[in-house]
């Protein structure tokens, strides 16, 4: 059977009973030219362990976008780090539907059959796997729907096609059920990457005082805490109608609950009062003691020490009891700790940020470094440049041709950071997870029309609380050791939040501990202006606006405390210029492209021979790239192609040229010489007009300061500002031959 749906923007198409009818649960999806197909598998069999088996994997198939898969290999193998990604918030949408004790192995396996360039896949995915679940004989009673909202030209907008996301300044995909959220994502954008995750959307008809108060309270990069607020409610009106038609649409095909056994927690009322009476100061040694490590041994010496007392030997208590109630028990103290005596494991206040240290250039030969410390988290982030063939490529099914990603981030968390002997292993979810999360935070302040490829790569080295929040504040630090331009720094911070009864406290700087035992895992990540990241997952059900709202304010305390402590170390950065590779991209007068070749190449393998570098050369356009490790031969290739490129056109006397050109050439018959985009030279001011000044440049050459470019406000007279024969520092802005734009150079 076919049904069709129309919600949030857009048409969505599921079949029914068509495909896959093995499978406990299936559906196929088309919106638009796209089609997935999302199918539940579940064993009979439960695991030993009292969790949730699921496992969720999302897959594009190149065929979808008619095209071959890229590379040597003409097939499907690893999954890409956009499938990852999906899997990873189908996984974390999904799975907090599932009944306390299910314990059955699980996969909701995705399909992408046919890939409409225009749509959201994630969006897509979500839904598709959402809707097959529920329509299983999984005990799954609740729709889950995903939307992302964006902001175009002034209005939000709900799930628009890929061409229009690209004009997006906001990417907010938001998960949930009718009733809650489950999961969010955010980030912001001045322009679009080259490798995005497909953002989304919302509508015109809303409260016009909602979109004036979001355009007033964001800058170009970042949003303000009440527009994320303003953003997430429209997500949360969004998904209310989605799910509410979902289910409404196929509660009537929903197959009949399998009979389940669902694993009991492990409880004890006689145990916990046994620990309580005698064993209540070693537990809150032993909590004392993990707030400063994520290693849960001097928990397990507790249990130990329990099972070896005489009662527990009597009663013949086991180890598997005994371990369940004492984990209890360190849960209940931690969170009463923190609602009713507002404070933490550690005897820090919930505001309280646990000491930072930094360190910027610790590697001599590494291009940037940083290592920073919060509390008994570490991360050592290094930094990497190269030029533009240095980028990854890869293939993504909404875009045409191969795609090159020119700022990567790499987040690896080797088994020691926690005090393990675990073998390194490739990178898996979490560790791509967390480095996407710092990459959406760093990367809108970055220059988008770079020509280098950076690398950023986190080495984890120490671990209690959130190394992704670590990993964007070395890494904003990072890039600038490098010499890489960066807008502003942004720093991160992990938010907690624990509900006791009608109480509730919102933590700043979670440790492990606090994560493990607390309702809600919040990462925040933006400059002193606003937030350009965002991660929620919401374990307990629905949050309020006020409390959400009050956790995002404290984040920003938070935020501004660690970017006053970036903005010092900053300050003391000493950038390693003998060992950073140099760029240089300037362009001079197409007709002595020529001259820089030489006969048969002769000058051109010369000037890369003496300097080592590499020189590209564009003829029509006269452009001219140089690329080294070395900054001094980089610099000193430009200047040779300089002299080269301005080596007069006529020759001295004698030199078989008219006569009147024997004392060289006149000026206005000179060949124009060539400056370097936003390079700052000297001039002198040769005329004063009403629409600016004339100024003369090395090369006896006249530039136009026009008037706007004087000042930061309107300049009613020139003559105010500047004086003939003035001289002054200006900006090369533009240059076509003779005609060079200039700016006034506070």
């Amino acid at each position: 059977m076919q049904y069709k749906i129309e919600v949030n923007n857009q048409e969505e198409i599921f079949d029914v009973d068509k495909v896959a009818k093995q499978a406990a649960g299936s559906v196929l999806l088309r919106i638009k030219n796209t089609v997935i197909l999302a199918a539940v598998a579940r064993d009979d069999n439960q695991v030993d362990g009292n969790f949730v088996p699921l496992t969720v994997q999302y897959v594009e198939k190149m065929y979808a976008a008619g095209r071959f898969p890229g590379g040597y290999i003409k097939r499907e193998t690893k999954p890409s780090d956009f499938e990852t990604l999906t899997s990873r918030v189908i996984d974390r949408s999904l799975r907090p539907l599932f009944p306390k004790g299910y314990a059955y192995p699980t996969q909701i396996t995705v399909f992408v059959l046919s890939c409409d360039p225009e749509v959201d896949l994630q969006v897509a995915a979500l839904n598709a796997a959402s809707t097959a679940l529920y329509l299983s004989d999984i005990p799954v009673n609740k729709n889950v729907s995903g939307v992302r909202v964006g902001y175009i030209d002034g209005k939000y907008v709900l799930n628009p096609s890929n061409s229009d996301l690209k004009q997006s300044t906001l990417d907010l995909y938001v998960a949930g059920t009718k009733e809650e959220l489950l999961m969010i994502e955010m980030r912001s954008s001045s322009t679009q990457s080259t490798f995005s995750l497909p953002m989304a959307a919302i509508d015109p008809m809303l409260d016009p005082a909602l979109s004036e108060s979001f355009m007033e309270s964001q800058n170009a990069n970042e949003f303000s805490e009440d527009a994320i607020l303003e953003a997430i409610n429209i997500a949360q009106n969004a998904i209310t109608n989605a799910t509410t038609a979902y289910e409404s649409t196929f509660a009537p095909l929903k197959k009949e609950d399998a009979k389940l056994q669902y694993k009991e927690d492990l409880k004890n009322d006689s145990i916990f009062t046994y620990v309580d009476e005698f064993y209540k100061d070693a537990i809150k040694n032993a909590v004392a003691k993990m707030a400063k490590s994520e290693r849960a041994t001097e928990l397990n010496e507790v249990v130990r020490t329990i099972l070896a007392d005489d009662v527990a030997v009597a009663e013949a208590w086991s180890f598997d009891i005994v371990n369940a109630v004492v984990n209890e028990y360190k849960k209940k103290m931690v969170r009463e700790m923190i609602v009713h005596e507002q404070r933490r494991a550690d005897g820090r206040s919930l505001r309280e940020i646990r000491p930072i240290s930094i360190e910027t250039n610790i590697l001599p030969n590494a291009h940037g470094s940083c290592l920073f410390t919060r509390g008994q988290t570490q991360a050592l982030a290094i930094v990497t440049l190269g030029g533009d063939k240095d980028g990854q490529m890869y293939d993504m099914l909404t875009e045409r041709g191969g795609v090159t990603d020119t700022f990567m981030v790499n987040y690896n968390f080797p088994g020691f950071s926690v005090g393990e002997a675990t073998p390194l292993r490739a990178p898996g979810r979490r560790e791509l997870g967390h480095g996407n999360l710092a990459r959406r935070a760093l990367e809108p302040f970055l220059q988008m029309d770079r020509l280098q490829t950076i690398r950023l790569v986190s080495e984890i080295l120490e671990s209690n609380g959130s190394s992704s929040m670590a990993t964007i504040c070395g890494g904003s630090l990072a890039l600038r050791a490098a010499g890489v331009k960066t807008e502003k720094l942004v720093a991160g911070i992990a938010m907690g939040l624990v509900f006791e009864g009608d109480k509730h406290a919102v933590l700043s700087d979670i440790m492990g501990l606090e994560d493990h035992d607390g309702d809600m895992d919040f990462k925040v990540a933006g400059s002193i202006d606003g937030i350009t990241a965002l991660q929620m997952d919401i374990k307990l059900g629905g949050i309020s606006q006020e409390v959400l709202k009050e956790a995002l304010y404290q984040a920003k305390e938070g935020r501004e405390h660690i970017l006053g402590l970036m903005e010092t170390a900053d300050k003391e950065i000493k950038i390693n210029n003998e060992v950073l590779p140099k760029l240089e991209l300037f362009s001079v007068d197409p007709s002595k492209i020529v001259d820089i070749i030489g006969q048969g190449g002769k000058v051109i393998r010369e000037l890369i021979e003496k300097f080592e570098v590499s020189i590209d050369l564009v003829r029509d356009k006269g452009e001219v790239k140089i690329a080294g490790d070395n900054k001094t031969k980089v610099e000193a290739a430009k200047s040779q192609i300089m002299e080269i490129v301005n080596k007069p056109a006529f020759g001295g006397r004698g030199g078989g040229r008219d006569s009147r050109n024997s004392r060289g050439p006149r000026r206005d018959e000179a060949p124009a010489p060539s400056f370097v985009k936003d390079e700052i030279v000297e001039g002198k001011v040769a005329r004063i007009v009403d629409f600016g000044a004339f100024i003369t440049l090395p090369g006896d050459i006249d530039g136009l300061l026009h008037v706007s470019k004087i000042a930061d406000h309107r300049v009613e007279r020139v003559s105010d500002y500047l004086e003939i024969d003035q001289i002054v520092k200006v900006r090369i802005l533009k240059q076509d031959g003779r005609k060079i734009e200039l700016g006034l150079e506070k």
